[in-house]
């Protein structure tokens, strides 16, 4: 059904149809849908192939006689499987203002009983589709809505319109909008960006939310927190971003107490509330991500409608490679306790294929967590479970995910909102300082959260890690994974304690390895020589299960008995591409020239049976002791929580900073 008014009386907007920039090809893919058909390519438009002058504003697009333009997209579609699931709305209204001739045609999908998404990948079928409207429109300045049900889509499906040019004139697309009937509730957002010496890249995306005017109801305040040496309120355009920000922009400095620390500042300070009020909702934010204002509005009024309160997630594209989603929805597995995309739903490209031709796409996938890169957190939540774990960086976002479903409020990873962010493919985070918290803090969130015994596979998954390692030539990372294992015997009361100082320890602790420098000026590397025949990588191959234990004890008798040679002690013997730097090559060299994840530098590796055979033996000895201690441990983590996540505890941990660094703009 359709009307053509101006106004429809108690609906209320909660997502707006948008538009890249211009000279954003990969951007404009997530906006406008790629042709699903090769013989569609000479009537539908190619996102990448926008001309520059047809795109006339943020929100208008002129669509060329005789074209078609889907905005079936990643942003533009409407995710009505996650609307009808979540909230009790029951119709949505798209309502759409054209200029010239054409046609307005409105579809939708269905799961269509889609199963798991395998380990192989996607099915690369398209969705299931149908015409759910379509209006002939003409004239200038035209407004026409339909009114669509909310009833078909409990397993997922989206809704989406296209517009079709006549063939004598364009067809501009003015604006357009989704609305649903408004409930009465205006929740009010605290924005928390946590913040290490990127000053600059903090306070371009406090501009990008002072000049949203969508965000002008919904966020009552931006927190910066700033925990580096070079402060945010040094930048360069800091002055015109609080005054953009007209007063709704505050700045503490604290101690680098990591990303667990700063978050749990910025719920600290929601749940306290400033000038008398408090927000409804608290936000998490990374520094170094380009915020979507959009995303933010999305997330903000769909919390308004949940039915009970819930985490509400957003989705992380690449920010090197724009149209690249990197997970849709993240599930921990409980029995070996890691994190992850769920399988066949990681790295979608939309450049190389669109929102329709995605099946998976149009099923709603239910999440165990999401990444705090951009995540929305009701404060009766905080309020009820408490802040993060005193942890400085990894699984405090998750962690909290599993605690705050324990006490029934899920974790939903909304589609249509997303920010863009540096890939984790392109870190090195767990061969470097990283990887104590890797293993100690995965270790802990198992021994609160593991319904299994002994953490199920979690011990072997820990032996696994420690053994690679060493196995590896990677005894810097070793050393820390073994130091996090004994950390954890350590209990949960030195948590806070050693907040602030656990992550420069570790990091000072890599000038005491060869492999631990990073050597930057490449001009400075060694050459690569050897003395024997070394293994090629493309001959090297992942053991099977059926070998893996033949294998496994091959290459330890080489790693503890075998020495050296000569040469290889001041020479490496290959010089390794960071994708090839397997576990089940590495241990076939005497030593290697292994490249970071980000191309800037490379790291020596040298073999040392001492090394092998002291971390070997550890490695058995910890996880003998941690299995028979694990019950003792879990009962005593599990106790602590509550206390650890208290505001009372965080706020004795804050209190270790002067009051006058915490300033209201």
């Amino acid at each position: 059904m359709s009307t053509d008014t101006n106004e429809s009386a108690g609906l209320r907007e909660v997502a707006h149809v948008f538009l890249a920039e211009a000279d954003d090809a990969d951007g404009m893919a997530l906006c406008i849908d790629k042709p699903l058909k090769e013989q569609e390519l000479t009537h539908v438009l190619d996102p990448a192939a926008v001309p520059e002058e047809d795109r006339i504003s943020r929100s208008s697009l002129r669509v060329r006689p005789g074209k078609r333009a889907s905005f079936g997209s990643y942003f533009n579609a409407f995710p009505a499987g996650y609307w009808q699931w979540w909230t009790p709305v029951t119709e949505v209204t798209l309502r759409v203002r054209t200029s010239g001739t054409g046609r307005i045609i409105v579809s939708s999908s269905r799961a269509r009983a889609l199963g798991p998404a395998g380990p192989q990948g996607r099915s690369g079928k398209s969705a299931f589709s149908s015409v759910a409207a379509s209006r002939q429109v003409s004239g200038p300045g035209v407004t026409t809505e339909f009114a669509l049900p909310l009833k078909n889509f409990g397993d997922g499906g989206w809704y989406w319109f296209d517009l079709v040019a006549s063939a004598d004139e364009p067809l501009v697309l003015d604006g357009a909008a989704w609305l649903v009937a408004d409930n009465g509730r205006r929740g009010t957002v605290t924005l928390g960006m946590t913040t290490f010496n990127r000053p600059a890249d903090a306070v371009q995306n406090v501009l990008r939310v002072a000049n949203a005017r969508e965000l002008d109801d919904c966020v009552r305040e931006m927190l910066v927190v700033d925990q580096g040496n070079q402060p945010v309120r040094g930048d360069s355009c800091y002055v015109e971003a609080e005054k953009a920000m007209n007063g709704r922009l505050r700045v503490i400095e604290q101690g680098n107490l990591g990303g667990s620390g700063g978050y749990a500042r910025g719920m600290y300070e929601t749940v306290k509330g400033s000038n008398g009020a408090r927000s409804d909702y608290f936000m998490t934010l990374d520094d170094d991500i380009e915020i979507e204002p959009e995303s933010i509005f999305r997330s903000c009024v769909f919390a308004d409608y949940l039915t009970s309160p819930a985490i509400v997630g957003s989705h992380m594209f690449d920010i090197n490679r724009r149209s690249s989603l990197l997970a849709y929805a993240e599930v921990v597995d409980e029995y070996r306790f890691n994190w992850g995309p769920i399988p066949g739903l990681g790295d979608i490209d939309f450049s190389d294929e669109g929102l329709r031709s995605i099946a998976e796409l149009h099923r709603r996938w239910d999440a165990d967590y999401n990444g705090w890169w951009m995540c929305l957190i009701p404060r009766c939540v905080i309020e009820k479970i408490g802040l993060p774990l005193p942890v400085f960086i990894k699984w405090d976002d998750s962690e909290y995910s599993l605690r705050a479903r324990a006490h029934g409020y899920p974790t939903i990873s909304l589609p249509g909102s997303a920010t863009w962010h540096a890939s984790w493919i392109d870190k090195d985070d767990a061969t470097d300082w990283q990887a104590y918290f890797h293993e100690r803090n995965r270790l802990i969130a198992a021994l609160l959260h593991s319904p299994y015994a002994v953490g199920g596979r979690m011990l072997r998954e820990s032996i696994n890690v420690l053994t690679k390692h060493a196995l590896s030539m990677q005894y810097y990372a070793a050393t820390l994974v073994s130091q996090a294992i004994d950390d954890v015997f350590a209990g949960p009361d030195r948590l806070h304690d050693i907040l602030e100082s656990k992550a420069a320890e570790t990091r000072a602790l890599k000038n005491d390895f060869v492999d631990g420098p990073v050597i930057t000026n490449l001009s400075e590397r060694p050459p690569i020589r050897a003395e024997r025949a070394v293994p090629l990588i493309v001959k090297a191959k992942q053991p099977n299960p059926r070998t893996l234990i033949p294998w496994a004890a091959t290459v330890a008798i080489r790693q503890v008995f075998k020495k050296p040679t000569e040469l290889s002690r001041t020479y490496p013997e290959r010089a390794v591409a960071k994708g090839d730097a397997a576990w089940f090559y590495l241990p076939k060299l005497d030593s290697a020239l292994v490249s970071n994840s980000t191309g800037n530098g490379v790291s020596l590796y040298q073999r040392d049976p001492q090394q092998a055979r002291r971390f070997l033996g550890k490695d058995v000895v910890l996880h003998a002791q941690l299995a028979k201690a694990w019950p003792r441990l879990a009962r005593t983590y599990r106790k602590a929580l509550p206390r650890i996540t208290s505001m009372e505890e965080w706020g004795r941990t804050f209190a270790k900073y002067p009051e006058e660094q915490d300033q209201s703009s």
